[in-house]
């Protein structure tokens, strides 16, 4: 009984799920940062200190939410065809990732009001490199 499919029991997509949750963790923080100190908005001594923590608590967040996504597209699929039992918990994984790092830069990255000193953003401090047609 040799198929070239890998096994249900394979730690693989977890480790995947687990690896995207922490791509996404620490692209969403490198965003944030940037976005911060390119508009010089929340980027002093205590900004700084608030980001650095959130660094642990974004990575170690997103690669749980991965995770739990895949045990629920898994859970959703236990019954559906091949195709659909390998698309949908990857749809779910990806969708569960990138919506806490769109949030996490849009609320704690561009601090909509905050006086910023560099003269470089608008009043939301949005960076001008931000694509119009993301909403942040």
């Amino acid at each position: 009984m040799h198929t070239s499919e890998p096994s249900s029991t394979s730690c693989l997509p977890w480790a995947c799920s687990a690896l995207l949750g922490v791509a996404m963790g620490c692209a969403a923080w490198s965003l944030t940062v940037w976005a911060r100190a390119y508009c010089d908005a929340g980027y002093d001594a205590g900004g700084r200190l608030e980001l650095n923590f959130l660094l642990t608590l974004v990575v170690g967040a997103e690669a749980l939410v991965g995770l739990v996504a895949l045990a629920i597209g898994r859970r959703l699929t236990l019954r559906a065809p091949r195709a659909l039992r390998a698309a949908l918990p990857t749809l779910l994984v990806v969708v569960a990732t990138v919506g806490p790092a769109w949030w996490l830069f849009a609320t704690r990255g561009t601090l909509d009001g905050y006086p910023g000193d560099s003269g470089l953003c608008p009043t939301s401090n949005v960076p001008p490199q931000w694509p119009a047609w993301l909403p942040a």
